[in-house]
Formats: structure tokens, C-alpha cells, sequence
């Protein structure tokens, strides 16, 4: 009796084996049947875009301003990049003897701080510890910075407060006394700096620059006529991408900065098609894009050159003259597809969406193509009339929904 049930026991062991075997089996030949016959994804929210690279001159409303003393070398009274009105004094030159009676500044300045810890009354000034504490702050911060243009304006901004202060010490100061003499030299020798020295002033209102390259008079706006360009001139300049026009120190400008143009020869298909007056975004080399207008369009004899408008991030270019960016000819926002689960039949576009595990033709409109992606949307009543569909086909048609479950056929 025992050994006949185990034996029905080692049956029922064996059939349970063979079943579970029989199973697995199965179920991995109906997977590799499937894998082998369709792939599913969902329609998901995406993008598509189409760039291509390029390089360009940068072309300004921008004025040189330059004055008789330039040999002398130019100091700042504006620094890079800031604002002024017209008539406002952007820089001066330095005189021959600048750097000799900087040095007496100096020395006054120290005389005068040491007889000012001597003096509790002007030492204990409210206004003189406010613009102390002023220059401690910006000293600080000197130490601090590696850019050459803060440090200059640091250094501009520490020459101001010194002076500042000496200006309130000698209003504190009885006459005849040893600091209103030392403050009396001093203003003596800074009236001789500003006096004898050439300022100049703004022609107009704008943004100052000091990278000058001598093309300001070559690449010019020219009241929105570009026909002077050509690739033989472009070529001619020399210039290679990317590279800071270096500070002059014999004149500044002062540019728009409101808008500016980059001329860009190009050669490709889709520079073939465009027209004046298209919009574009131009990527740049800091990733940043700004949307553009084909103002001007030079046709050569192989190349176009396509000249962009913008009017947002010019400050950003004012370092170059010549730059590399993409344009983004069009981008694309909406449900994104792979091109492979699209079905072309009688010139519209069709998807199969899995529904509880039923397959459903779906009708849809594609907007944008790459290689590998779609962005589509349903169709409107209105088009579908217009396709040829009645009211009631329209009212029971199925349409494509976001996440949706889209079967793509492999070949």
C-alpha cells in the first residue's frame, strides 16, 4: 500500500515537471514569436527640431570714437559694456606725466589718512567711516576677483571714494590748517590730471566698448543694404571663430545694443528655400538660443549669404566679430512617434494603437518628420470633411490619445 502511493506520488511529481516545462516553453516561444512581430510603445509628449551648423560676422551699429592724444593710451571713465547718454565722457587720455603725478596722489592720500587718525574730530566722522568702510568693502572684493575688468573698475571706484573723502576731510578742516594744505595739493594735482588731458565724450546714447578691430567701417549696417557683401570679402578679414577682439588702448566705440546682424554664407538645402523675412532661432555657442529674421539674403554663384537680425542676447556677442552658432530652421512640440509604427495608405498616415489587447486603425496628421520621428495630431471635423469623411464617420472615428499603447510592425 505504501509503495503505491508513493507511486502515484512520484506520477504526480513527474506530471507537475513535465508541465511546468511545457509552460515555460510556451510561454518563451510565444514571446519570441511576438518580439519577432511587433514592438509597443506609448505616445509620450516631445520635440523635433532640425539645426545645422554655421559660422558668421557679427555686423553692428557701432560708432568709433577717437581723439588726437591716442598715443598716450587710454584710461576709463566708462568701463566695458556700461551704458552712457549723449555728451556723457566715456574716457580720457593720459598725459605724458600721468604716471608721476598718480604717484603724488598716492603719497598725498597716505599723509592724509595719517593726519586724520590724529584728528578724533574728523576721524569720527559719520561720512568719513561710511565711505572707510565703502573702500574696505571694495578692497575685499579686489582681492577676490580675477577678471582684469572688475579689478579696473574696483580701482576706479577706490580713486573716488579717496578722493571723496579728502574732499569732506578739507570741508572739516579750518584754513590754514595741515590738512587743508595736504587737500589743497591733492585736488591741485587731480584738477591737472582731468584739465590737461583729452576727454571723450559720447556722440550718442549706446553701449561702450573698447575691442575695436577696424572693421567698424568695413561691416556696417548700411541702412539695411548688405549687397556689399561677399565670401571673397568675409575671407579677406582673416578672422577665426570664437576669438575676442582684444581692447585698444588708443579709442573706444559706442554700439546699439538694441539689435545687431551676423552675415552667414551657408550652402545647404534649407538655406536654398529661405526667403526674407523668415524666423529662425540661432543657437550659440553657450547654448543659449535667440530667435532670429532673415533680413538680407546675398545670392552667389554657389553661396547664399543669409543675413539673421536678432535683437535679444547682443551684449552677449560684443566680445566677437566672428562666430560659430546652429540654426534651428524648426522645431516641433506635440505627441512625438517613431516613424516605423506610421502606415501610409492612399496619401494619410495611420497608426495601430493596442487597446485591451485589440488592434485599432487610427487615422493621423503628421506635422514634422526627422529621420526616426514624427510629431502627429488628430485631425479636425473641419479637415475630415474635408478629407472626404461624413458626420457620422467622423462621430465614431477613433483618435489617437496621449499614452496610448502604438504597435510598430517590424519588416
Amino acid at each position: 500500500m505504501l509503495k503505491k502511493i508513493q507511486k502515484k506520488r512520484l506520477f504526480k511529481l513527474i506530471g507537475v515537471i513535465f508541465l511546468i516545462i511545457f509552460l515555460i516553453y510556451f510561454l518563451l516561444n510565444s514571446t519570441n514569436l511576438i518580439g519577432k512581430n511587433t514592438d509597443t510603445f506609448l505616445v509620450e509628449e516631445g520635440t523635433l527640431s532640425y539645426e545645422e551648423e554655421a559660422e558668421g560676422y557679427i555686423i553692428r551699429d557701432e560708432n568709433v570714437l577717437k581723439g588726437t592724444n591716442s598715443s598716450n593710451g587710454v584710461s576709463q571713465i566708462v568701463s566695458e559694456g556700461s551704458r552712457v547718454s549723449k555728451g556723457e565722457s566715456v574716457f580720457r587720455y593720459y598725459l605724458g606725466n600721468e604716471e608721476e603725478i598718480n604717484s603724488q596722489i598716492d603719497e598725498l592720500d597716505n599723509q592724509i589718512d595719517e593726519a586724520l587718525q590724529n584728528n578724533q574730530e574728523q576721524k569720527d566722522s559719520v561720512d568719513i567711516i561710511s565711505l572707510e568702510t565703502e573702500m574696505k568693502n571694495i578692497l575685499n572684493e579686489l582681492y577676490k576677483s580675477n577678471s582684469i575688468q572688475d579689478i579696473k573698475e574696483y580701482k576706479k571706484n577706490l580713486s573716488s571714494y579717496a578722493t571723496k573723502k579728502a574732499e569732506i576731510a578739507g570741508e572739516l578742516s579750518p584754513a590754514g590748517s595741515y590738512i587743508k594744505e595736504l587737500i589743497e595739493k591733492r585736488k591741485s594735482l587731480s584738477d591737472q590730471l582731468n584739465s590737461n588731458s583729452e576727454t571723450i565724450v559720447s556722440d550718442r546714447a549706446g553701449m561702450v566698448s573698447y575691442r575695436v578691430d577696424g572693421l567698424e567701417d568695413v561691416l556696417t549696417i548700411n541702412n539695411g543694404d548688405f549687397s556689399y557683401l561677399s565670401s571673397d570679402l568675409l575671407d579677406s578679414f582673416g578672422l577665426n571663430v570664437g576669438v575676442s577682439i582684444p581692447e585698444s588702448q588708443e579709442s573706444g566705440k559706442i554700439i546699439n545694443n538694441y539689435y545687431c546682424y551676423i552675415a552667414c554664407p551657408i550652402d545647404t538645402e534649407n538655406s536654398e528655400v529661405a526667403s526674407v523675412g523668415d524666423e529662425v532661432m540661432l543657437r550659440l555657442s553657450d547654448g543659449s538660443e535667440v530667435p532670429a529674421e532673415i533680413s538680407y539674403i546675398v545670392q552667389e554663384d554657389k553661396d547664399r549669404i543669409l543675413v539673421f537680425k536678432i535683437t535679444e542676447g547682443v551684449e552677449r556677442l560684443i566680445e566677437y566679430r566672428k562666430i560659430s552658432f546652429e540654426i534651428v530652421w524648426w522645431s516641433y512640440s506635440g505627441w512625438k512617434i517613431s516613424n516605423s509604427a506610421i502606415v501610409e495608405e492612399n496619401d494619410l498616415s495611420y497608426v495601430y494603437v493596442s487597446k485591451a489587447g485589440v488592434q485599432e486603425k487610427v487615422l493621423v496628421k503628421v506635422l514634422r518628420q526627422n529621420d526616426t520621428y514624427s510629431i502627429v495630431e488628430n485631425y479636425t471635423n473641419d479637415e475630415l470633411m474635408e478629407l472626404g469623411y461624413s458626420v457620422d464617420e467622423i462621430q465614431n472615428m477613433p483618435q489617437i490619445k496621449l499614452y496610448d499603447q502604438i504597435i510598430v510592425k517590424n519588416k
